[in-house]
């Protein structure tokens, strides 16, 4: 009879853990389908435009301020007079650009003039441009733009050839017509800076793409000047980035799935690129199903241990409600024993001070008379939870009979001890207890011993009882200490 039961109850389980398991496992997978379209979603529609609107606000800072700079160069009374009166004083000019070049931190300044052909430095003049001249060919572009300005990189002359982004902006005259092209710089290093500095922010790849298609600025230095219609997997959405405002895209590259956000910025006249490889996004769900799988193959072994555990837990539930009281959820006197043995075996090995505090609710049995046990029992719940509430983490509280508790402070010498019972005092003494339409207050008297030596509990206990009645003597609501 017994093998037989045994027997069922072996093959409940069984069928217990295959429920489990193969509803975990579904539990899993469909979570795991539904977290990836959820983070799939999040990262097209939210979180690649809101970087690319970040990187917007923050190249605002750093690439726009130049154009600006530029404008007011180009749209300056001085450098129109100064063209129209026949670029006489040089050193004029010199000194513009030198004052445009330190008070907005430019690397450099510049002013090409379309009569004289001269090009204008904050140093000197540097050379006269040539039509016929390779390195000169951005003024005769700049010179028949429809626009008022053009961003292009290039070496730098005057700065040992370093490559530069300049802003060229075009300068007409009071009747619109072209003068020449002035600007400033900025050094190709510093702004491929930031952009690996967007890229580790916001650990994700980043670049920019001109209105051309090439790639104009990218982390990856060997992607500059390269067309974005060349690179693995973007020769069919290369139309749709360069023919919108803004899209999101998702395209394949080295086998992975690469979701993209491009937005046009119309002040650099560059497409602002963020992508996000979604393998690397979903990394975390994944290794979540994969450690959900371990889990599955763990119920099985895990359910029979759990019904071993849920006696344990029944039967360790049945001694904690024999050692708490009902009344109060506090320790009571039964869990007293077990708990002083465990805490004096403790300090014969590290040895500290020990204190006793015995408590004791002033008129209880008033109470009782006055407005009957109900209400008796709400005074030792609140006041209770008063006391508990003054002690530190360490101190344990007992009930220790009636309207009596019993706190042991570790590491606690009289003084302190005296000043926790004065704590616990006034809490007690400014508590109010609501009973019905009535207002109840109450007080306690407070026996403080310290252990001496190595005293036994017992005469430490008696100590702290003589110091409670000598603390109902002295009229209540006190703390004594005992001799």
């Amino acid at each position: 009879m017994n093998s037989a039961l045994l027997s069922k109850r072996r093959q409940l389980l069984l069928l217990l853990t295959l429920v489990l398991t193969v509803g975990f496992l579904t539990i899993s997978l469909v979570s795991y389908q539904t977290s990836r379209t959820a983070i799939h979603d999040s990262i097209v529609t939210s979180q690649l435009p809101l970087t690319s609107d970040n990187i917007y606000s923050e190249i605002q800072k750093d690439l726009i301020r130049p154009i600006l700079i530029s404008a007011l160069m180009a749209s300056d009374t001085f450098v129109r007079d100064w063209v129209l009166r026949g670029e006489k004083d040089i050193e004029e000019m010199r000194r513009y650009l030198n004052e445009i070049m330190v008070r907005h931190g430019a690397f450099t300044s510049f002013f090409v003039s379309e009569t004289t052909r001269n090009y204008y430095h904050p140093t000197s003049i540097l050379k006269q441009v040539k039509e016929d001249e390779a390195r000169d060919e951005w003024f005769f572009r700049v010179r028949q733009l429809a626009e008022p300005y053009e961003i292009n990189m290039d070496p730098d002359l005057a700065n040992h050839d370093a490559l530069t982004i300049f802003i060229n902006y075009r300068v007409v005259d009071y009747n619109n017509r072209f003068i020449g092209v002035t600007g400033v710089g900025l050094t190709a290093d510093a702004v491929q800076h930031r952009i690996n500095h967007y890229q580790e922010r916001y650990k994700r790849r980043i670049y920019f793409v001109g209105t051309d298609g090439k790639v104009a600025l990218s982390t990856n230095a060997n992607d500059r000047g390269r067309a974005l219609a060349s690179m693995e997997g973007m020769q069919e959405i290369t139309a749709q980035i360069t023919g919108n405002q803004q899209i999101s895209l998702q395209y394949e590259r080295g086998g992975h799935a690469i979701l993209l956000n491009a937005r046009f910025i119309p002040e650099l006249k560059w497409y602002l690129i963020v992508e996000q490889d979604e393998d690397h996004a979903l990394a975390d769900i994944r290794r979540s199903l994969y450690l959900n799988i371990l889990i599955v193959l763990l119920i099985a072994g895990t359910s029979i241990w759990l019904t071993g555990l849920t006696i344990t837990r029944y039967q360790r539930r049945l001694e904690e409600m024999a050692i708490t009281d009902k009344l109060t959820g506090l320790a009571n006197r039964q869990a007293f024993a077990p708990l002083i043995e465990l805490t004096l075996s403790q300090l014969k090995r590290t040895p500290e001070p020990l204190s006793l505090i015995l408590i004791d609710i002033d008129h209880f049995k008033g109470v009782n008379d006055e407005h009957g046990h109900l209400a008796g029992d709400l005074v030792l719940q609140k006041l209770s939870a008063g006391i508990a509430s003054g002690l530190r983490e360490s101190d344990q509280i007992f009930r220790w009979g009636g309207e009596e508790f019993l706190v042991i402070l570790r590491d606690c010498e009289a003084k302190d001890a005296l000043r926790i019972a004065e704590k616990l005092r006034e809490i007690v003494a400014t508590t109010s207890i609501h009973i019905g339409s009535k207002s109840l207050s109450a007080t306690i008297s407070l026996g403080v011993a310290e252990r001496l030596g190595n005293e036994a509990i017992d005469p430490l206990i008696g100590r702290a009882d003589r110091a409670l009645y000598a603390a109902k003597r002295n009229g209540r609501n006190c703390v004594a200490l005992a001799d």
